[in-house]
């Protein structure tokens, strides 16, 4: 069984394509392989700056024969219908046999397929997939049809026996495959002929090319970390730009240079995304201090001098960009210190979305609800409110014009050299966060209460535009938004009412953008009965009538809200350029629906059932998350213990007979339980068993001791087991039937007052 090497040579292939083109490759041939009848044992994909490589082991010499029976139309059909079904067949009248299928005779075509060498198989395979590569941006040069990355140079494509190896023929747009390859641009040049896989990085390795990203990204990672330590330093760890470093290069060569004393004032943030960003330098600082005082460069080659050319090269480089970085950063800290001014009004021009206004009008919005949240969150309106009006300043200074990720960071530099307190200039640096499921979540008040105001604007906002996230697609981060509103929350057990956050602040954005002149507003499902508000002569009065709208533009003087009169304003608004926009009670509960799928994503990671959450958010309050979460853990540890268990099978079951009787009665079996009426000892126990436990059940269920609720709520599983066992409930004496029917209604109801245990599954 021979082997397989494919490599396909090129001009550089941009670092951020290398991985995923790799396993294209990969996928694309083996696919094609195994659909045609061929078999492998193992299979690995490489990539280079100038080359893609496959490697199979174990292929088959050949696809087996096949034998195929195809039914045709029956004997006697139209010859048009015989002849269509012989030509796609491949068959001749003569190779047709007919058969008896108990139905009439029906022709049969046995259509024998004998197996083709794997070199035939793999040539029409790989030019499949050179020329339908799905590249995210790829080019066509010269006078073919053949489009890829940059200019495609040799396809080395052989396979390998014991008997030596052979080139598998092939020739895509004047380029023919061979067993020829090429070592490093500068140090190797030239054609390297390799019989296989092993041969191949082994004359690849002495022609200076390392094949493996992998290895690639440790030598980088070792050679940068052992110079650092020499020299006392250590290395700021990138993952990201280790990854893209490694495919720059096929000769990675670590070198270790300074960074002039006049640039070492700069903020630490703001060399290192200088250097990883302009240049693809790894930052390295002064354990002792903090400070990043020299950089690692990665070269694609040695040299006659160690390097010291390129290094040379590289700062003063390094210099004129860092010399920008202490332009902007001067003019910035004047600004700042002056009180930010320049940059706050400069936010009105800044557009955050066509439909939701500036930044400046978002930041309005941010303000007063991180004012309104503040309470809940402990801690100070006025804190709050300062730091939420200058936490998007920055995003019109000079530094973060250059550097849009440095938001926030550059933030906190300018707060505290304009002397404001350091809470403020914290919650501006932290009001972004937490950016993803491993962001450290903020625990300063202030900072909790702006991040979570950033978060819920920008939630109520999207949704109220209908701008929500669709399948994998979510161009404005709302699954992120959500997921740092629930971490804000749990981290720091907060109560909140999302209901009456998302409904009081979709009234506050409407208020907001009417006042800003960009729009009609429409809102629904108020106490009032509804809310017009506009500009010019357009504007419409509050209302105070419910149901009714009084509209001061002369299109009418009063009317019905119905649905077509809705519309008939719609499209006026429409006309004028404005737009209907939406009541909270329209988007709540998508918004809240929202929130809940995120949560479930999160608890899952950490072990919490979907059903167990579902049965908790079946229960009043499920808009209060810390509620919501404390409930689940609760009822997640009782389902797993063995009284849980039991207590549920129980609980089921005496749900099943009261559904079934109550709707065969057609009457709600849901008071009267009277132990006057018990008749067995069991029966009795009962009874005396929910006399004593439900006080204490409700008592904590008032103080949201849910585990202490479930934990008495398990004392009942003995009796409740005899009960079933003892006694019959759908007895003849019909008062006895409907007392006990009435005693499993207690049961339930007490059960259901725990978690809705009708979600539980299984």
């Amino acid at each position: 069984m021979p082997d397989l090497l494919i490599e396909l040579f090129s001009e550089e292939i941009p670092a951020r394509m290398q991985t995923r083109a790799a396993a294209d490759l990969k996928k694309l041939v083996t696919d094609g392989l195994v659909e045609a009848g061929m078999t492998y044992a193992h299979a690995g994909s490489f990539a280079t700056p100038r080359r893609l490589t496959l490697a199979l082991e174990g292929l088959t010499d050949r696809s087996p024969d096949t034998v195929e029976e195809r039914k045709g139309p029956k004997v006697g059909a139209p010859d048009k219908a015989i002849e269509g079904f012989l030509r796609g067949a491949g068959v001749t009248r003569d190779q047709l046999e007919a058969r008896d299928t108990g139905k009439g005779e029906v022709y049969f075509a046995r259509i024998e397929k004998a197996g083709r060498p794997a070199a035939e198989i793999v040539a029409e395979v790989l030019e499949t997939t050179i020329r339908n590569f799905p590249w995210p941006k790829s080019m066509r040069w010269g006078a073919g049809s053949l489009r890829w990355v940059r200019p495609l140079h040799r396809i080395l494509c052989i396979l390998t026996g014991p008997d030596g190896h052979e080139i598998v023929p092939l020739d895509v747009d004047g380029i023919t495959s061979g067993d020829l390859t090429e070592g490093h641009r500068f140090m190797s040049p030239g054609a390297v002929r390799v019989t296989g896989f092993e041969d191949h990085a082994a004359k690849l390795k002495r022609a200076h090319v390392v094949l493996d990203a992998e290895e690639r990204r440790e030598t980088i990672r070792a050679d940068a970390a052992n110079m650092a330590f020499a020299a006392g330093l250590e290395i700021v760890e990138d993952a990201a730009l280790l990854d893209e470093v490694a495919g720059l290069v096929e000769w990675p060569v670590s070198l270790m240079g300074r960074i002039d004393d006049r640039f070492l004032d700069l903020p630490p943030e703001v060399l290192q995304t200088s250097m990883r960003e302009h240049q693809k330098f790894f930052s390295v600082r002064d354990p002792k201090t903090g400070q990043i005082v020299r950089f690692v460069t990665v070269a694609n080659r040695e040299t006659p001098d160690d390097g010291a050319t390129i290094l040379n090269g590289n700062q003063r480089v390094l210099a004129a960009r860092l010399a920008d970085a202490v332009f902007f950063w001067e003019n910035d800290l004047a600004v700042a210190k002056a009180g930010m001014g320049p940059w706050i009004e400069n936010l009105k021009t800044v557009t955050f979305h066509a439909k939701l206004g500036s930044e400046a009008d978002r930041v309005e919005r941010i303000a007063a609800l991180a004012r309104e949240l503040a309470p809940a969150v402990g801690a100070d309106p006025e804190l709050a409110e300062q730091a939420a009006r200058i936490a998007k300043a920055d995003l019109t200074s000079e530094m973060v014009y250059e550097f849009p990720e440095l938001q926030g960071i550059m933030g906190r530099y300018y707060a505290k050299s304009a002397n404001l307190p350091d809470a403020v200039a914290d919650a501006v640096a932290e009001h972004y966060a937490p950016l993803g499921p491993s962001d450290t979540v903020p625990t300063a008040p202030v900072s909790v209460a702006v991040s979570l105001a950033e978060k819920i604007d920008k939630l109520t906002g999207f949704w109220a535009i209908d701008e929500k996230p669709t399948g994998s697609k979510d161009p404005y981060a709302l699954r992120r938004a959500a997921l740092g509103v629930i971490r804000l929350i749990m981290n720091q057990d907060l109560r909140l009412q999302l209901s009456e956050l998302i409904d009081g602040w979709q009234i506050a954005l409407a208020e907001s953008l009417a006042a800003s002149d960009r729009l009609i507003v429409i809102e629904l499902d108020r106490v009032a009965g509804g809310v017009w508000a506009g500009n010019g002569t357009e504007v419409i009065n509050w209302l105070r009538e419910p149901f009714e709208f009084i509209i001061d533009s002369g299109l009418a003087s009063k009317k019905d809200v119905t649905p077509e009169y809705v519309k008939a304003i719609s499209d006026i608004a429409h006309e004028g350029n404005s737009r209907i926009y939406p009541s909270a009670g329209t988007y709540r509960p998508s918004l809240l629906s929202f929130f809940h799928d995120r949560l479930k994503v999160h608890l899952r990671d950490e072990g919490i059932r979907h059903d167990v959450i579902d049965a908790c958010l079946a229960m009043p309050g499920n808009d209060d998350l810390t509620l919501l979460v404390k409930r689940a853990r609760a009822l997640q540890a009782f389902l797993q213990s063995d009284d849980g268990e039991n207590l549920l099978a129980g609980f089921r079951r005496a749900n099943n007979i009261l559904t079934q009787a109550e709707e065969k009665d057609g009457v709600e079996y849901s008071f009267g339980a009277d132990a006057k009426h018990a008749q067995t000892d069991e029966e009795r126990a009962l009874f005396a068993a929910l006399d004593a436990q439900e006080p204490t059940i409700k008592t904590a269920m008032q103080d949201e001791d849910f585990a202490t609720a479930m934990s008495t709520l398990a004392l009942l599983r003995a009796p409740i087991d005899a009960f079933f066992e003892a006694v019959q409930i759908n007895t003849d004496n019909q008062i006895l039937r409907r007392n006990r029917l009435n005693l499993l209604s207690r049961i339930r109801g007490l059960c259901l007052d725990v978690a809705d245990l009708t979600k539980i599954e299984g």
